[in-house]
C-alpha cells in the first residue's frame, strides 16, 4: 500500500524527532526527508507543535488500544488486562528512541512539551478510563475512579519498560516479561473486580 503524503511527513517527524528533539528538528528538515515542499507539510499540519502531536499519536499505543478494545469485549477480563499490557510494552519498545529523547526534552524545555506530552497521555488515559466506566456500569467492576486506574494500570507497565530498557536492568536480571505481565494484571483484577458471585460477572 503506498504511503499519502500526510504518512511520509508523519514518518519524518518521528525520525528526526528521534533523533534531534523537538527544538533541533525543523520543519524544513522534516519536509526534506519527506521528499515534499516546507509549504506542502504546513498545507496538513498548521505549525510544527501540532506535527509532533500528530507523530506523537500516529507511532503510539492509542490507535492501538482503541483498535484493541471492541476486539477484547469477548474476553475475560484479566485476558483482556493481559493483551492491552502485552501491546503497550511492545508499542513502548518499538518507540524507545522517541520516548528517550522525550525525556530529555521535558527536563530541558518542560515549556514546549509538558502541554503537549499531557494532552496526548490523557486522551489514551480516558480512552482505557471509558472502558472500564462500562464494565463498572455493566456491574463486572466494583465502583471506583476509573481515570486513576487507567493511569495506575499504564504506569504499572511503562514503569517495568522503563526500568528494563532505559535503566538497564535487565543486563542485571532476565525476568519472565509473561510472568511479571499477568502478575501485575492478576494484582490489579483483585482491586477493581466486582466482589460478587463468579458466575454473575462479565467475561
Amino acid at each position: 500500500m503506498q504511503k499519502t503524503t500526510r504518512d511520509k511527513i508523519l514518518d519524518a517527524g518521528l525520525k528526526l524527532f528521534s533523533t534531534k528533539g523537538y527544538l533541533g528538528a525543523t520543519t524544513k528538515e522534516i519536509a526534506r526527508v519527506a521528499a515534499v515542499a516546507e509549504l506542502t507539510l504546513f498545507r496538513h499540519f498548521s505549525s510544527k507543535e501540532r506535527l509532533f502531536e500528530e507523530v506523537l499519536k500516529y507511532n503510539s499505543f492509542l490507535p492501538v488500544l482503541r483498535e484493541m478494545l471492541p476486539a477484547v469485549s469477548g474476553l475475560s477480563y484479566e485476558e483482556a488486562l493481559i493483551r492491552i499490557a502485552r501491546k503497550q510494552l511492545l508499542a513502548l519498545k518499538r518507540r524507545q528512541g522517541l520516548i528517550r529523547i522525550m525525556h530529555s526534552e521535558i527536563s530541558r524545555y518542560p515549556e514546549k512539551i509538558l502541554g503537549i506530552y499531557h494532552a496526548f497521555i490523557d486522551e489514551m488515559v480516558n480512552t482505557l478510563a471509558a472502558y472500564f466506566d462500562g464494565l463498572v456500569k455493566a456491574g463486572a467492576l466494583r465502583e471506583f475512579d476509573t481515570t486513576l486506574a487507567a493511569r495506575a494500570f499504564f504506569g504499572m507497565f511503562y514503569s517495568y519498560f522503563n526500568n528494563q530498557e532505559f535503566l538497564m536492568l535487565k543486563k542485571y536480571q532476565t525476568p519472565d516479561t509473561d510472568r511479571v505481565v499477568r502478575e501485575y494484571v492478576r494484582i490489579f483484577v483483585r482491586g477493581t473486580i466486582s466482589p460478587v458471585p463468579e458466575e454473575r460477572r462479565l467475561h
